[in-house]
């Protein structure tokens, strides 16, 4: 069984979110010391410095990066989201419909389409935009489709072979948390799955690695929960505390699993050696692939 590690202690704010490795091997994270501002934990190191604040009183969670280096911050505080350019601290906005509920989480395909979760926890719902990027740099989305009405919408991320959508469906008074899987088609989400129904706890980030196995962030459960390529659940992961909100893997090989753990009234990094490479760090990697 895999054993934690404590990176960093009290660094952030309980809203820390959205752990990403970009291509060098660097962290970055949400909401360190201040909500809005993005932290960098470089490779090796044990305390995050400053990257970026977003503009506007804007608060991130779910960030990815695409294979041309830039980073997509997904704002919930400003119902956008963002893009930083390789090399620039500065962002700007990559997409804004004026539709948004709260974006929450995203996930990213080889080609760079992004896949948003956007929970709308007023009434238990929630969706899944498919954004694309146009001709001027901008993204231009659309809400996916899908036979069956989702719940909370939370954790999104893709198979290794971009033919499988994982969308968590978070907790609420009146349903328990879902983990459920997708054939993509275009803008339509079918074929559904239900992989597990979490009836104690609730399910939020989540990524798959590079042989397909998804882990996902169990919070007040202090777990990762793992499933095999096929979705057969496989034994949870202990962590140090109840609070884990996300995870993303890197290190020197791809297998090391950050997670961000969101605590009454700070949050830190915690991690964990995996034994394969994340589907996303390989992405990133110069061929493709590990």
């Amino acid at each position: 069984m895999p054993t934690s590690r404590l990176l960093t202690r009290g660094e952030y704010t309980f809203r820390i979110e959205g752990p990403a490795v970009d291509a060098a091997g660097n962290l970055f994270v949400m909401n360190l010391g201040t909500d809005g501002v993005i932290g960098k934990l470089s490779p090796g190191a044990t305390k995050s410095v400053p990257f970026a604040t977003l503009p506007g009183g804007g608060i991130g969670s779910g960030t990815r990066f695409d294979r041309e280096g830039r980073m997509y911050v997904a704002d919930f505080k400003k119902h956008r989201v963002h893009v930083f350019e390789p090399g620039q601290t500065q962002p700007h906005v990559y997409f804004e419909p004026g539709q948004f509920n709260q974006p929450n989480d995203l996930a990213i395909a080889t080609d760079g389409t992004i896949y948003a979760s956007d929970p709308k926890r007023s009434d238990g719902t929630g969706r899944v935009w498919r954004i694309t990027r146009g001709p001027d740099g901008k993204g231009r989305g659309q809400v996916m489709t899908s036979d069956q009405p989702m719940g909370v919408t939370n954790g999104i991320e893709l198979s290794p072979d971009g033919a499988t959508l994982y969308v968590g469906e978070s907790k609420t008074p009146s349903a328990p948390a879902r983990l459920l899987a997708y054939r993509l088609q275009d803008e339509k989400l079918i074929d559904r799955r239900i992989l597990k129904v979490f009836h104690h706890f609730d399910l939020d980030g989540m990524r798959t690695d590079i042989d397909g196995k998804l882990f996902a962030a169990r919070p007040d459960a202090g777990t990762v929960a793992v499933f095999a390529p096929d979705g057969t659940p496989l034994p949870e992961i202990p962590l140090l505390k109840k609070g884990p909100t996300n995870l993303a893997f890197g290190g020197a090989d791809g297998k090391t699993a950050f997670v961000t753990q969101s605590e009454d009234d700070h949050g830190f990094i915690e991690a964990f050696s995996v034994d394969r490479p994340g589907r996303e760090f390989c992405m990133l990697r110069p061929s493709g692939s590990c």
